[in-house]
């Protein structure tokens, strides 16, 4: 006669209801932040090719995306702008009507309870494409480090009148937390929380997002001040130093090609809320998988989804939001 093990595991995965029961990680629509990319000088949507499904926005039709938005249950949104010009400096980033900043006024009014999350950085307004002033060092294009927190603060200070919930440094400056939570602090933007892009790699997955905000820069690199994608424990120094200029919340972008750092974070600073950046090229390729036939799409934008959430993360920002939750509500 068989002995059999007294503990069987499929006992918990023999059904539906008992898989449920015993479910680890549960997605949540409260969870997903949708980000938007709002283009001045159009009046209709235009398609990114690199990004199916995903257009520039314009803002008359702010509108009717809002009202999907909310019918879909999401609550939180972030966005990014296109100025119709741009130049050296990205100074229509810190106008009072900037492209972003009127964006932020038009949402408060069409729906005042959504969560505005606003990409603080300079990439999408220069001519050249990166994330700050430039300069030339040792015959070499590299990016000012003090004088784009000056514009930084500027900029954050712009993007808190209009009305922004959540400032987000997206540049990589080394003080760039400490910058913007001082110039809040000091025109009484006390309350506004700091989310900062503080482990952000050089990564190759950032192609459709610079075609989108069309930003993409034309000399010179931005491995200077993205992280190198080889080091993880530089990505712990990272985290505590922007806790210690006061973040509220740490982001780690790419999302699920850096899973194994989303981990460490969480497990190294279990008491800070921890995001996640689900790249445009990570929906792209699945995006492209899917339309080839080779994979299926919603099973595989769960099973990432998931892993985000068993990694550490708590906020998920993707380009899937949409998706999710309609099949959470679906569920439902």
């Amino acid at each position: 006669m068989a002995s059999f093990p007294s503990t069987r595991l499929r006992r918990l995965r023999q059904s539906s209801a008992i898989r449920d029961l015993v479910k680890e990680t549960r997605l949540h629509k409260n969870q997903l932040v949708y980000p938007l990319f709002i283009k001045e000088g159009i009046s209709e949507p235009i398609p990114i090719a690199s990004m199916p499904g995903y257009k520039q926005l314009s803002l008359n039709c702010l509108k009717e995306e809002i009202k999907e938005i909310e019918a879909l249950g999401i609550k939180n949104i972030i966005l990014f702008g296109i100025p119709a010009l741009k130049d050296t400096q990205g100074l229509s980033a810190c106008r009072e009507d900037g492209i972003v900043q009127k964006a932020i006024q038009q949402i408060k009014i069409l729906a005042p309870h959504l969560l505005l999350i606003v990409d603080l950085c300079f990439c999408q307004y220069t001519d050249h494409g990166h994330c700050g002033i430039i300069n030339l060092h040792n015959g070499s294009i590299d990016v000012d480090n003090d004088l784009t927190l000056d514009m930084l603060k500027i900029q954050a200070i712009s993007l808190a009148k209009a009305g922004a919930d959540v400032i987000a440094p997206s540049g990589m400056m080394d003080g760039m937390v400490a910058a913007v939570r001082e110039a809040l602090d000091q025109e009484g933007y006390y309350h506004i929380p700091i989310i900062s892009y503080g482990v952000k790699y050089a990564s190759a997955l950032y192609g459709p997002f610079r075609q989108a905000t069309e930003g993409k820069y034309f000399a010179g690199s931005r491995k200077s001040y993205q992280m190198d994608l080889s080091n993880g424990q530089e990505a712990l120094r990272e985290a505590a130093l922007d806790i210690g200029e006061g973040a509220d919340i740490l982001m780690v972008k790419p999302g699920h090609t850096y899973l194994d750092i989303l981990y460490r974070i969480k497990q190294a600073f279990p008491s800070i809320p921890l995001a996640v950046y689900h790249t445009s090229g990570e929906y792209s390729m699945i995006k492209a998988a899917a339309e080839k036939g080779w994979i299926d799409e919603k099973q595989v934008i769960l099973e990432v989804m998931s892993s985000f959430q068993r990694a550490g993360a708590n906020i998920i920002i993707t380009y899937f939001a949409k998706n999710v939750a309609q099949w959470l509500k679906e569920d439902n």
